[in-house]
C-alpha cells in the first residue's frame, strides 16, 4: 500500500518582486494563460497573486504590494525565485500526519479553504533550504484555482498554435547535503531514486557535481537534487548557492510535444537559450548513438537542441539562460519519445555550455 500517494504536482508558487510583471513575462515568453487572481482589490491587502497555466502546468506568482512582508524579506534575501513546490494528493491530513510521524518539520496544519465552488483542503511541510511543498487535495472543488481567487483574463492572448508546453517534467533541487535529502524524500514520502549521477558522469575539466533523482511510484513527481563536488573551479551549483543564499529551486523542466516549435516561439519572443557549439552536432560518435530521431539533426543544430538516447528511447532538451538576474532559476525544454532519462550524455555539453556562461558572469 502507498502511504503517501500523490496524484501530481499541483503548482510551482514563486516569489517575485512585482508579480504583475513576472505574470506578463511568462504569458508572452513562455505562452502561459493567466487564469486566477488574488490581490488588495479582492480581500489580499499585502500581496498580488496571478495564476498561469499551460496544459497541466501551473506557475503561481507571489509579489508583495507593502513593505516589511516575510515575502518582501525573502525576496530581499533570494531574489525571484521557487517558495513552493507544491503536490496535489488525494488525502491531505493522512499526507500531513504520515510527513510528520516520519519525521517531516510541519509549516502548516491541514486547513480548510471554501467559496461557492467547493472546498480545497491545504497543509504545508518544510523541504530544503527555505523551500516548502504544499499538500493540497483540491478534488472537492471546481473554481479557476483556490477560494479566495477570482477568475481573471489572459494577459495577453495565448499563441494561437499549440501550448509550448503541457506539463511539468520534473523539479530540480540544488542543496547542499544530497543525501540527507534523498533520504528525506525516502523515509517522508516514500520516493525511490529513479537515478544518480557521479563522479565522471557531470564533470568537465574545470567544475563537478553529484545528482540524485527521487520520485513517487506513479513517476508523475520527480524531484533530482543536485549538490556541489570537489573541482578545480567553482561550479554551478556552488554559483546558485551563492547567488540564491543557500539550497533552492534550481530548474523546472517543461514537458513539450513539440520542441521546435517551442524553442522558434519562445526566442522570438526573447527567451535567451544555452549555446551548443556546432561541434556537438558534428561528434560522429553521438550521431551513431542517437541514430534515427524525428527531425534531422541539423535541424536541431540550427535551435541548439541537445538529444540524447538510452535503452527505453530517445529525447531532446534544451535550457534557457538563468531568466531573472540572478544567476538562480532557469528553465529546460523536453521532448520524451520513449526515454525516461535526464540526458545524461548531454552533461558534458550542459555543464560547458553553462560554465562558458559562468565565466562571463566572472563567477568560474
Amino acid at each position: 500500500m502507498d502511504e503517501f500517494p500523490v496524484k501530481g504536482m499541483d503548482a510551482v508558487v514563486f516569489a517575485v518582486g512585482n508579480a504583475k510583471q513576472a505574470a506578463h513575462y511568462y504569458s508572452t515568453a513562455l505562452g502561459m494563460r493567466r487564469v486566477a487572481y488574488r490581490g488588495p482589490e479582492n480581500g489580499s491587502p499585502e500581496e498580488a497573486v496571478h495564476v498561469l497555466e499551460s496544459g497541466s502546468a501551473r506557475f503561481v506568482f507571489r509579489g508583495p504590494v507593502k513593505a516589511g512582508t516575510d515575502l518582501g524579506r525573502h525576496i530581499a534575501e533570494h531574489g525571484d525565485g521557487v517558495v513552493d513546490l507544491a503536490i496535489e494528493v488525494p488525502d491531505a491530513y493522512a499526507a500531513y500526519r504520515h510527513a510528520l510521524a516520519k519525521g517531516a518539520k510541519g509549516l502548516e496544519e491541514p486547513y480548510v479553504l471554501e467559496d461557492e465552488h467547493g472546498k480545497v483542503v491545504i497543509a504545508a511541510i518544510a523541504t530544503y533550504g527555505e523551500t516548502r511543498h504544499s499538500l493540497v487535495d483540491r478534488s472537492n472543488y471546481t473554481g479557476p484555482y483556490l477560494p479566495g481567487f477570482v477568475p481573471a483574463d489572459p494577459i495577453v492572448e495565448p499563441p494561437a498554435s499549440k501550448r509550448y508546453f503541457q506539463a511539468i517534467d520534473h523539479c530540480v533541487g540544488n542543496v547542499e547535503r544530497m543525501d540527507e535529502w534523498a533520504d528525506f524524500y525516502h523515509r517522508v514520502m516514500g520516493f525511490t531514486d529513479m537515478a544518480e549521477f557521479v563522479g565522471d558522469d557531470i564533470a568537465t575539466e574545470y567544475s563537478a557535481l553529484m545528482s540524485k533523482v527521487v520520485a513517487d511510484g506513479s513517476r508523475k513527481v520527480k524531484f533530482p537534487l543536485n549538490e556541489p563536488a570537489e573541482s578545480k573551479r567553482k561550479s554551478q551549483i556552488d554559483e546558485y548557492l551563492e547567488f540564491y543564499g543557500g539550497p533552492g529551486v534550481q530548474h523546472i523542466a517543461l514537458a513539450t510535444g513539440d520542441i521546435l516549435a517551442s524553442v522558434d516561439q519562445m526566442r522570438a519572443a526573447g527567451v535567451e537559450f544555452l549555446n551548443t557549439p556546432d561541434s556537438y552536432y558534428e561528434d560522429e560518435e553521438l550521431r551513431s548513438r542517437i541514430g534515427e530521431v524525428r527531425v534531422p539533426v541539423e535541424e536541431l543544430q540550427k535551435r541548439k537542441i541537445l538529444v540524447d538516447r538510452d535503452e527505453d528511447g530517445y529525447l531532446l532538451q534544451i535550457f534557457t539562460k538563468p531568466v531573472q538576474d540572478r544567476p538562480t532559476v532557469f528553465f529546460e525544454l523536453i521532448e520524451r519519445h520513449g526515454s525516461l532519462g535526464f540526458g545524461k550524455g548531454n552533461f558534458k555539453a550542459l555543464f560547458e555550455a553553462i560554465e562558458r556562461e559562468q565565466e562571463l558572469r566572472g563567477n568560474l
